[in-house]
């Protein structure tokens, strides 16, 4: 079994910052990518931001420049910081990791999300 537990969520105005973190545990033989993604009510889920085992990051448009992912590879470990926060981040966010097993095998595991409410 793979838990991810994330925390860090919680309310802020708008121009302020947060920084949300995601704790992986378990049976984990590798871990690939590591995300975050967010969901706005009545909005598909999309992704923020991702880091591979390299540290090569990817960012949604609408984040770049006010938004940093970051890794920890021997903890495990994911945090997305971000800055300027604007209403429109309002959302659930969560966190996923893509893994491998042994046997090349694939698995994606998602946090529980956790509510960041940016208010005007």
């Amino acid at each position: 079994q793979v838990q991810l537990v994330e925390s860090g969520g919680g309310l802020v105005q708008a121009g302020g910052s947060l920084r949300l973190s995601c704790a992986a545990s378990g049976s984990i033989f590798s871990i690939n990518a590591m995300g975050w993604y967010r969901q706005a009510p009545g909005k598909q889920r999309e992704l923020v931001a991702a880091v591979t085992s390299g540290g090569s990051a990817n960012y949604a448009d609408s984040v770049k420049g006010r938004f940093t992912i970051s890794r920890d590879n021997a903890k495990n470990t994911v945090h997305l910081q971000m800055n300027s926060l604007k209403p429109e981040d309002t959302a659930v966010y969560y966190c996923y990791i893509d893994t491998r097993r042994w046997n090349g095998g694939r698995d994606d595991y998602w946090g529980q999300g956790t509510q960041v409410t940016v208010s005007s």
